[in-house]
């Protein structure tokens, strides 16, 4: 993947956050920043298509966890 080269103005806090935890991990700031980047531009990302939740029908009494993945599995079985 090919990288584009930006510039930000950025808080001395985090910079210096930044710097610790690089350093920390061995890797390099930039690294910390890039990932930073991912993440904001994946929370902000605007899909396509709605996601296909499924719903469930039912009296309003709370589920078990197992119910719920029972009936997930169920639906999205290979049709």
């Amino acid at each position: 993947m090919s990288m584009k080269r930006t510039n930000v103005y950025a808080d001395p806090e985090d910079l210096a956050l930044i710097k610790e935890a690089a350093a920390r991990r061995g890797i390099p700031e930039a690294e910390i920043i890039r990932e930073g980047i991912h993440l904001a531009a994946m929370a902000n990302r605007v899909w396509d298509e709605p996601l296909d939740w499924p719903s469930f029908d039912g009296s309003g009494v709370p589920v078990t966890k197992d119910e719920v993945r029972s009936e997930i599995a169920r639906r999205t079985e290979p049709r």
